[in-house]
């Protein structure tokens, strides 16, 4: 993925702030890093690509490091807790990653200046701690377009945690690839305000799929959703992870997350004492994000398609926010000819035209 990983990370910065590194300084002992995971490490989902992740350092370092995790970690005083415990026990890097851990990790990270730590999805820096998100929204965009083709209703449901700027991006994007090539389709939304409750999103889902649903997809952290698709008979788009086992016959593409790069780049640079503070906004062509693990039901003409746009993507000639779009509402958001700015991205609060929902306040 990451065939120049200094110049792709430089490349995907969006802000990198003048933080001086320290002298390099080879370890004598093994390098201690510590990760946080806001839910259990299922068979697949959020945390456990982070845990893959994890287990990608493990292998790219061998003996010169050592891991450590805590799972299921309520986001708040008890994340808190949990990362101050870290980097007392002698982490030198400690990756958090959950919105709702920013603003623990920040605190903590006062406490203990010589500490790295990395806010995963968070967006505040300080001069020891640094930032990094994907560009999820790219990978929701294909699969809209891959919802589009396999669709029969023309309706499609969105099971959303949070109304944050990084879900509305995930439901825009896949909405507008949907409407790319069925340009009536329209998405149902319903919010959880949870990031992993399996009785909840299984319960969305199937509401959804009682009002006419036939592919879903979702932001949430377990596999609930796509194993309620395989129940009733639906198609579904996985998240985070491969979840053909899940849902062998409801898949028809995933988006999954590739952590394991940025997180190996990371911890060779805390070793090194070349670590600095950043923020990281990488997606396809960084490699951080990709679609693929198509299921049985998706012909090979639409495969093609999907991976050739894919393509397009990653060198930037095919842009998921491109005007024009409108709201939901009606009203013109961005012109045609013109895009989205990175700035507007990360600040979205609004839904575009097709879905049917508000934003939960």
């Amino acid at each position: 993925m990451y065939k120049n990983l200094a110049a792709t990370l430089v490349a995907a910065c969006f802000f990198l702030p003048a933080v001086q590194a320290q002298s390099p300084t080879k370890l004598t002992e093994p390098i201690k890093a510590a990760f946080v995971y806001v839910s259990p490490i299922t068979e697949a989902g959020w945390t456990k690509q982070h845990d893959e992740g994890r287990k990608a350092v493990e292998k790219a370092l061998g003996d010169q490091v050592k891991t450590t995790f805590v799972a299921d970690v309520p986001e708040g005083a008890d994340a808190e807790r949990v990362i101050r415990d870290l980097a007392r026990q002698g982490n030198q890097i400690i990756f958090t990653p959950s919105f709702g851990y920013m603003e623990p990790t920040l605190k903590v990270a006062k406490e203990f200046p010589n500490v790295k730590f990395e806010s995963v999805t968070g967006f505040k820096t300080a001069a020891n701690v640094a930032a990094s998100n994907a560009r999820y929204y790219e990978g929701r965009y294909l699969a809209g377009v891959a919802a589009g083709r396999m669709t029969q209703s023309n309706v499609a449901g969105y099971v959303a945690g949070f109304p944050i700027p990084e879900v509305l991006q995930g439901i825009n994007a896949f909405t507008l690839g949907m409407r790319s090539v069925k340009p009536q389709a329209t998405v149902k939304v319903v919010w959880l305000n949870a990031w992993f409750d399996p009785p909840k999103e299984r319960e969305a889902a199937m509401a959804l799929f009682n009002q006419g649903v036939d592919v879903i997809a979702f932001h949430t952290g377990s596999t609930a959703v796509m194993a309620a698709a395989q129940e009733r008979g639906k198609m579904a788009v996985a998240y985070h992870s491969d979840m053909r086992k899940i849902a062998p016959d409801a898949q028809i593409i995933a988006v999954t997350h590739q952590w394991g790069d940025y997180y190996t780049a990371r911890v060779k640079a805390a070793m090194a004492g070349t670590w600095v503070s950043g923020s990281v906004w990488g997606g396809v062509k960084e490699g951080m994000v990709r679609v693929g693990d198509f299921g049985t039901r998706v012909p090979q003409k639409v495969q093609d398609e999907i991976l050739g746009l894919q393509k397009q993507v990653g060198t930037g000639t095919r842009l998921p926010f491109a005007g024009p779009i409108s709201d939901n509402q009606g009203q013109l958001v961005l012109p045609a000819g013109q895009a989205l700015s990175d700035a507007q991205i990360l600040n979205m609060n609004f839904l575009v035209q097709g879905v049917v929902g508000r934003i939960a306040r």
